[in-house]
Order: C-alpha cells, then structure tokens, then sequence
C-alpha cells in the first residue's frame, strides 16, 4: 500500500535528494498534521460525552426538595405535639373545676409557649493556658487564657448511642381562659383562679376568668 504522504512530500518537494526520507520542513508538517488530527478528535469525542451526561442542576434540586419537605414534616410534628399537650391541661382543668362547689358549666383554653423541653446531661470541660511574652525592651508578661466546654453526655441503650436525658421541663403557659357559672361571684372566681394558678404554675394575670352566658348550658 502507497503511503498516502509520498504525493504530497513530492508535490512540496519535502523528500531529500534520494528521495527516501522527509526533509526537516517534512517532519514539521508530518507532526502538525498530526497534531490537528488529535484536536480534531478529541473535540468530538467531548461533544459526544457531553450529550450523553445528564444534567448535574436536577439531583441537587431534587435533594433540596426533599430537605424542605423533611423540614415541612418537623414543624408540622411540633405543632401537633403542642396541640396535643393544650388540649390535655383543658380536659384536665375542666373536670377539675367542675369539682369545686358552685361552679358548672366550665370550659378552659390553655396557650401554651412551646412544647415539653429536655435536658441533657452535659460535661463542663475547663482549660487553662498561661503563656510568656518578652517585648523589644526585654520586658516580661504573662497571658492567662481560659476556655470552657460543655459536651452532652452519650450513654449507650442496646446497640445506640444516645444523650443522657436527666430532666423534662413542662412548656411556659402564656395565657388560660376560663369560661363558667358561677364565677361572677368573687369568692368562686377567686376560687377558680388560685386552682389554675396552682396547677400550671401560671401567674394570675395571666389567667382570664368570665361568667358564662345563663342561656348556655
């Protein structure tokens, strides 16, 4: 088979005298040519992979929305919780004051700040470091560096770890409305206010207490 060069080396005149080997200038175009081959290629071959790869924007996206929806998720969980303890102190008001003598009829509603808050059990971890400086005069001073740390405390049940829960703390009532008969007398108003006052550990002004309606059973 011909080398499909020999035309063009004898066309240029790029072969030496016995026309056997290239000549310097026929190196240099030999390797120039091949050099515009290999872009030439490697150009296609990028386009080819960049059709073929997905778009790298649409599993980020898809993550995002999956965070938002997880976040969604928690804040509805809290909000059902809180729901959930409120109506549980208004039961328990309502059969409790229906209790006291005069009074009937009762109906409460509880706000309530947050929902029950955990504490953990944590390691108070305290450092001290003293360091010497000397300044162009030759003079001496020392610097007392302190630093303190809190780390949860981590105990293992089964084959988890989880955090050391020492004490649950009931949530902060804002506000208590109570609605009932009987209360338009001070005495059993009173009455009615120092029992919820007592049970939520609640300040009095915070409690609201009015009569209710006499057509209303």
């Amino acid at each position: 088979m011909k080398n499909p060069f020999n035309n063009l080396f004898s066309r240029f005149n790029l072969k030496t005298a016995d026309g056997k080997k290239p000549t310097k200038i026929g190196y240099v175009l030999i390797l120039g040519l091949l050099g515009l081959l290999l872009l030439l290629i490697s150009t296609l071959f990028q386009e080819e992979t960049s059709y073929m790869e997905p778009p790298s924007t649409l599993p980020d996206k898809e993550e995002s929305v999956e965070t938002e929806e997880e976040t969604f998720l928690q804040k509805d969980s809290k909000s059902s919780d809180l729901e959930e303890i409120e109506t549980q102190y208004e039961e328990d008001l309502e059969l409790l004051l229906e209790e006291i003598s005069g009074v009937s009829a009762v109906e409460v509603m509880v706000n309530l700040d947050a929902t029950n808050k955990k504490i953990y059990e944590k390691n108070l971890i305290v450092g001290h470091q003293t360091t010497e400086e000397i300044d162009q005069n030759g003079g001496e001073r020392n610097i007392e560096d302190a630093t303190e740390e809190q780390q949860v405390v981590i105990v293992r049940q089964g084959e988890k770890e989880v955090p050391l829960l020492i004490q649950t703390k009931k949530p902060e009532v804002r506000g208590v409305l109570v609605v009932a008969k009987g209360v338009e007398h001070m005495e059993l108003k009173q009455w009615v206010s120092e029992a919820v006052s007592r049970v939520l550990d609640v300040p009095a002004h915070r409690i609201s207490i009015m009569p209710r309606n006499n057509g209303e059973e």
